[in-house]
């Protein structure tokens, strides 16, 4: 009977053999994604579910945001990082070398270099990843800091603009760019995917503007980040993969730990 039940157990295990990234396809060879592949015999496809379209400087002007007001800039997303400087470009601005800007990660942080002399002095970021750690450094300086939060007009942190008015932050949104859903349909319906990995609520948004219908069907699905794990969890969806964690602060890490344990059923 044991070894009839073993059987069982290893025909309902499933496979995995092809998994969705919703991001652009990296364009280092180095990326770890490329290991991944290799380490756990997979295919990744690569597909950006949301496209990012920059606000103009005519419009953002509507928002009446003097950039040069603030003392600290708040940045979520090497994407923010980038329509930050494109603005200040289009209008001119010159940023104080004083400014300070906090970042939700160290990567996003060193993405700083591409734009400004990097001293540690004035950039700072949190130690995992998470909102609260972010929120531990801001915290030590948000009694002398004016705070400028750039993020997208359909997509910024809830949970960063609700911190932000309970400790009573001297702070302002500044909207500089905005997600569009990409039509996925033509590579998704070419491939059967066993994972599908989304990083942001807008991805989400995404994805159910395409697929209105969708039923997880036994998919597993993996996030990244609390916002996008609300966004999947309060459609009733379940998440095999969380990130970032503390065993797991990216989504390759968690994809890693992921099929490192479900080889082993």
């Amino acid at each position: 009977m044991a070894k009839k039940v073993a059987v069982a157990l290893e025909t309902e295990t499933k496979v995995i053999k092809k998994i969705l990234i919703s991001q652009p396809k990296p364009e280092s060879e180095k990326s770890p994604y490329f290991d991944l592949e290799k380490k756990h015999n997979v295919e990744l496809v690569f597909l950006p579910f949301i496209k990012l379209e920059g606000i103009i400087a005519k419009e953002f002007r509507k928002q009446k945001i003097d950039i040069t007001s603030f003392t600290a800039v708040v940045f979520t997303s090497r994407n923010a990082i980038d329509h930050f400087f494109r603005m200040c470009e289009e209008m001119k601005v010159t940023i104080n070398q004083d400014t300070k800007y906090f970042c939700i990660t160290e990567a996003v942080a060193l993405y700083l270099q591409k734009f400004i002399l990097y001293r540690k002095r004035k950039v700072f970021y949190g130690a995992d990843g998470t909102n609260k750690s972010m929120f531990d450094v801001i915290n030590k300086h948000k009694e002398n800091e004016r705070f400028l939060y750039v993020c997208s007009e359909n997509q910024q942190d809830n949970d960063i603009v609700n911190w932000f008015k309970n400790h009573k932050c001297d702070y302002k949104l500044a909207f500089m760019y905005r997600s569009v859903s990409n039509d996925i349909k033509p590579i998704v319906e070419k491939n059967k995917f066993d994972i599908i990995c989304f990083f942001t609520p807008s991805g989400v948004k995404s994805w159910f503007d395409n697929y209105p219908e969708f039923k997880q069907n036994g998919v597993y699905l993996g996030s990244f980040g609390q916002n996008t794990t609300k966004s999947l969890e309060d459609l009733g969806l379940d998440l095999a993969i969380k990130a970032p964690q503390p065993q797991a602060p990216s989504m390759v890490s968690a994809l890693d730990k992921f099929l490192l344990s479900h080889a082993k059923k």
